[in-house]
């Protein structure tokens, strides 16, 4: 793999992973569009590798204080207000350190449906799924049309604290689809966040702690097999570069869309969503009739 190629696909892998526009899916358009032929099975799973352990770096950076403070409250320690920006050390009421001590169990819970996904249907996300562009941008089309009737109903009126073991629940199987390429793991949990009324800052926030369990996961397997395989021929520089590149732009993705959040709404994304929809609609039948 050039290197230049292993740049460019790790600036989309960490932008798409965190701004809910579908990573997977614009690794595949993108080397579509380009003509970068398919890897060979070991040379994908190193790259594949370095790509979710760049992400998995990003997030665990960001929100390194996040989880030492949920963590800490979970297990009885000292209470903060961790679940917003900034958290605070001002006294809490027993209600409020109730809540705070809660949220660690209940991104445990979401993280199981992804996970039982993830394990059951790996192999034929990775081998169905991809060859579909009509799927794809199906995927693209349908979770927006999802993210602006979540931002119409809902109220946004609950805070993270407030946050149930049912909208754990529901923010969990949103979080299995994320296996269609094109429908976003960020955008559909998103979506289900405000489908639950959460605000758009809690959604967001909500979403990107809960990544890191499922790419954490999703490292380990993927570390586990390139173990079992060794690191391929040629590989040692795009592997380091993936992993450099899509952390940088992981975390630059993460703290921009958190802030642009708290002042605008999903709109620019659902339009840019249903544009490269149509756009890859367009193309797969130009492909097709060639």
């Amino acid at each position: 793999m050039p290197i230049y190629q292993a740049i460019v696909l790790a600036i989309v892998q960490g932008l798409g992973e965190f701004i809910p526009v579908s990573s997977s899916g614009h690794l595949i358009i993108v080397r579509r569009l380009l003509g970068w032929n398919e890897l060979s099975p070991a040379h994908e799973l190193t790259f594949d590798v370095a790509l979710h352990f760049g992400t998995l770096l990003a997030v665990l950076v960001y929100f390194r204080r996040t989880w030492f403070q949920m963590i800490r409250a979970a297990f009885g320690g000292k209470v903060v207000r961790f679940s917003e920006a900034g958290g605070s050390d001002a006294n809490l009421s027993p209600e409020e350190q109730r809540e705070e001590r809660l949220l660690l169990w209940f991104l445990a819970i979401a993280t199981i449906p992804g996970a039982i996904a993830g394990k059951l249907l790996e192999s034929t996300a990775e081998d169905y799924f991809r060859e579909h562009l009509f799927l794809i941008a199906g995927a693209l089309i349908v979770v927006a049309l999802l993210m602006w009737w979540g931002e119409k109903v809902s109220t946004m009126a609950k805070p993270l604290t407030r946050v149930s073991f049912a909208d754990s629940l529901i923010v969990g199987v949103a979080q299995a689809f994320a296996l269609i390429p094109g429908v976003s793991r960020s955008g559909s949990t998103i979506t289900a966040g405000l489908f639950c009324n959460m605000t758009r800052e809690a959604a967001v926030r909500f979403s990107f702690l809960l990544s890191t369990p499922i790419i954490g996961g999703a490292c380990l397997l993927k570390m586990h097999e390139l173990h079992k395989e060794g690191l391929p021929a040629g590989m040692r520089a795009p592997f380091i570069v993936g992993i450099i590149v899509s952390a940088l732009v992981g975390y630059a993705a993460i703290a921009w869309l958190i802030r642009y959040l708290q002042t605008n709404t999903l709109r620019v994304f659902i339009v840019y969503r249903i544009l490269v929809g149509v756009i890859v609609i367009a193309l797969a039948f130009a492909w097709h009739l060639q």
